[in-house]
């Protein structure tokens, strides 16, 4: 990625990072480690093999995971610049889980 590519606002190059729930949802499931890619594809419900593999290597090009292969087996891992992404998918998480218990709050009014 060269910095010129990048948009000026930091709110939109976090964005074009991971603005696609898919990217969101990989980078949170390898923050609990290294996966091969069917372990991937299986925690990731209604995913389709294609975009997955799209997805894996748009993140590989943008530096937040590396692709390992030893043998036949491909494995993830988030880069340190993907880890530092903890903080980010943790907030989704909470305020995720906040939305739901206010939608069934105000559903039981």
């Amino acid at each position: 990625m060269d910095l010129k590519d990048l948009p000026k606002n930091p709110i939109a190059v976090t964005i074009k990072m991971v603005g696609c729930r898919w990217k969101v949802m990989i980078v949170a499931e390898l923050l609990g480690g290294t996966k091969r890619f069917n372990e991937i594809k299986k925690s990731l419900k209604g995913i389709t093999q294609k975009v997955l593999t799209s997805k894996l290597r748009e993140l590989e090009q943008d530096e937040i995971l590396t692709r390992e292969t030893e043998g036949s087996k491909v494995s993830y891992t988030l880069t340190d610049i993907g880890y530092s992404l903890r903080p980010v998918i943790l907030s989704f998480y909470d305020w995720g889980k906040d939305y739901k218990k206010y939608v069934k709050l105000m559903a039981n009014r």
